[in-house]
């Protein structure tokens, strides 16, 4: 769709077909009226217009009156070349207003009369529409076409039209109760505040229906009979776009809701009360496909013509001037797999703090699942989270110092600390010291040995980090996504104790947990991984706060040789490191890199727990924000899931 310059009262676009010039027939003074009527027509306030036979007055309360139902929309008036006879002339105006991508566009033709100098204008009500008669209003109406649906893995429905009621009072059948009593016992009933309703009850009309809450209609726990034993209160069917529970991918879809007042004055006429809109996530992102367009339909009719007379009436009393079918929403591809969705929301149920759950294919990129947990809040944790990944950014170390000459059996020395420009680094709390000393790379990664990481920092310069990073598909952006997400942060430049923390994933280093899978993935893969959520119809999409990147960083991205040294260090973890437990997860055998990243001022600080893995053709990352050890607390997490996955 093109993007269309809108009008506003005080700024319409306001064209005359002819130069103004003075001319000894008097025609610039008449072109001048006839550009001050176009002008005023297009702001819908002809106060300033002289006219002949009618007071200006007069004329603008009976404009406001024609154009009332068409509120806040504005005409586009252009005024074309003006034809003088004497005393006399006529402009024919060209009107044009907009109603979403419709356009209704006629013409009509003012006439002017000079008198005493001056040139007025004739008011006739068929100038501002046509064949508009004197006692005629201009109406409105719309209907909506319904919302298309959100599909996902294998076009499965994961926003679509389901069975709601509407729970509320319904006026008219109150007889003699007492509006507010009937209200607070509802309310009491429905879980709303009784206050804040009894105040709707009241403030409406007597043939209101005043909705208090509206449920599922799967599951409810309110019956019938316990709705209808309140006074006017009644339950009313209805469907609704709605996902398959309540939290379903609630922060990745979004929901739908009726559009706010806010909403609707933002949106400069596009939107109008009772309208529904997408609010959050993809809903809100993709609303304009998934709405389609409204039917539209401008009648004229008698300004006092009843409801009653409307549909009494053989044939309809009113005459249609323009009227635009609907145009049905287009459903929205995604790559979300209904089950493991699911299964990573039903395993991050019990979890306190924020946390996420990321699972994605690497010979693809679809993204399987993006759950945030309850301690999120509502957040999408999983997909725009920016926490320091801690030692699971060690995969990334590794590839840098496989770029530098390292082998899985090269020697590194792993102290139990190390001190950098004064700040003393140590291992996790339990590092075994069978694992201390001099030992392969391999053994480093597979029991996280922070000192040995740390003290190849000489050998690995910060942008070569950041190159390794951008290799392994993070801290770039995300073209193919079609949704917001933050893909990582690495510093292409650090020195001293910064670059030594961004050794082990800490300072200035940051992943969300899609893009920790991400970076599992592509050594999965053999290549980088550029994730997918959104299937067909997205506009770019690129990753949120996406940083910009160094020289240095744009590298080879990783080789198959260069992920097969890393997924053999990630299954080294499984084996003889930190992460046994996965052993026990049947299927093909699970690689895995453990991460616990301290955050805050507090001492002991507090800690994110995180653990990436890969099994067969599914890469997993899961965190919990403040969780302890990403081994005790992140892993039995990413067993259970990989468990149930199967």
């Amino acid at each position: 769709m093109g993007i269309k310059q809108k009008l506003s009262a005080g700024a319409a676009a306001v064209i005359l077909g002819t130069s103004l010039v003075s001319c000894d027939d008097g025609r610039g003074d008449a072109e001048a009226a006839a550009q001050n009527f176009a002008s005023a027509l297009a702001t819908l306030d002809v106060s300033s217009v002289a006219f002949d036979g009618k007071d200006a007055g007069a004329a603008n309360e009976q404009l406001q009156a024609v154009f009332a139902a068409l509120e806040p929309q504005r005409p586009a008036v252009e005024a074309g070349e003006l034809a003088l006879d004497g005393d006399k002339a006529s402009a024919p105006m060209s009107v044009t207003w907009e109603f979403g991508d419709a356009e209704w566009k006629y013409s009509s033709t003012v006439n002017f009369k000079k008198s005493d100098g001056e040139w007025l204008a004739v008011w006739d009500p068929g100038t501002l529409a046509p064949g508009l008669a004197d006692s005629e209003i201009l109406t409105k109406g719309t209907r909506t076409p319904p919302r298309a649906d959100i599909l996902g893995a294998g076009d499965a429905p994961l926003v679509t039209y389901r069975p709601v009621v509407n729970i509320g009072i319904d006026k008219p059948r109150l007889g003699t109760a007492d509006p507010a009593a009937s209200a607070a016992k509802l309310a009491a009933l429905v879980g709303v505040d009784p206050g804040d309703y009894a105040k709707q009850v009241e403030a409406a009309g007597p043939e209101a229906f005043v909705r208090a809450i509206t449920l599922r209609q799967d599951g409810r726990t309110i019956t019938d009979q316990e709705i209808t034993a309140v006074p006017g209160a009644r339950a009313i069917p209805d469907s609704i776009p709605l996902a398959p529970t309540r939290t379903f991918a609630r922060a990745v879809l979004g929901t739908v809701g009726e559009v706010s007042a806010e909403e609707i004055e933002a949106s400069e006429g596009a939107l109008t009360a009772g309208d529904v809109i997408g609010k959050g996530g993809l809903q809100q992102r993709y609303d304009e496909q998934l709405r389609g367009a409204d039917a539209v339909v401008i009648r004229a009719q008698r300004a006092d013509l009843t409801r009653e007379e409307i549909e009494s009436s053989g044939n309809d009393p009113r005459r249609v001037l323009f009227e635009v079918e609907p145009t049905p929403g287009e459903p929205l591809k995604t790559t979300l797999d209904p089950t493991l969705q699911t299964l990573a929301e039903t395993t991050l149920e019990k979890v306190g703090p924020a946390s996420a759950i990321v699972a994605l294919r690497p010979s693809t990129g679809a993204v399987l699942a993006a759950a945030s947990g309850p301690g999120s809040n509502g957040y999408n944790t999983a997909m725009l989270g920016q926490y320091a990944p801690g030692s699971i950014f060690k995969i990334v170390d590794s590839l840098a110092m496989f770029r530098n000459g390292f082998t899985p059996d090269s020697k590194v020395q792993c102290t139990p600390t190390l001190t950098v420009d004064g700040r003393r680094f140590k291992n996790s709390e339990g590092y075994p010291e069978g694992s201390l000393g001099s030992v392969t790379l391999r053994d480093a990664f597979a029991h996280s040995c922070n000192t040995a990481f740390i003290a190849a920092r000489d050998s690995v310069s910060q942008d070569q980090l950041e190159a390794a990073a951008t290799a392994l598909g993070i801290a770039v952006d995300a073209p193919s996504l079609g949704a917001d997400a933050f893909l990582g942060s690495v510093p292409g430049e650090a020195a001293g104790t910064e670059h030594a923390a961004s050794m082990i994933g800490q300072g200035k280093v940051l992943l969300s947990p899609l893009a920790a899978a991400v970076m599992a993935g592509s050594v999965a893969k053999g290549a980088p991984v550029s994730p997918q959520l959104v299937i067909a119809n997205a506009p770019d999409a690129t990753a949120s706060a996406a940083p910009s990147l160094s020289p240095a960083a744009a590298g080879e991205p990783v080789t198959a040789k260069e992920a097969a040294l890393l997924a053999d260090m990630m299954r080294a973890v499984v084996t003889s490191g930190h992460a046994g437990f996965l052993a026990e997860v049947s299927g093909k055998p699970v690689g895995a890199k453990t991460g616990t990243a301290e955050f805050g001022d507090e001492n002991p600080p507090k800690t994110h727990a995180w653990i990436v893995a890969v099994q067969g053709d599914l890469a997993v990352a899961v965190f919990v924000e403040d969780g302890g050890l990403g081994a005790t607390t992140s892993g039995p997490l990413l067993k259970q899931f990989l468990t149930a996955a199967g």
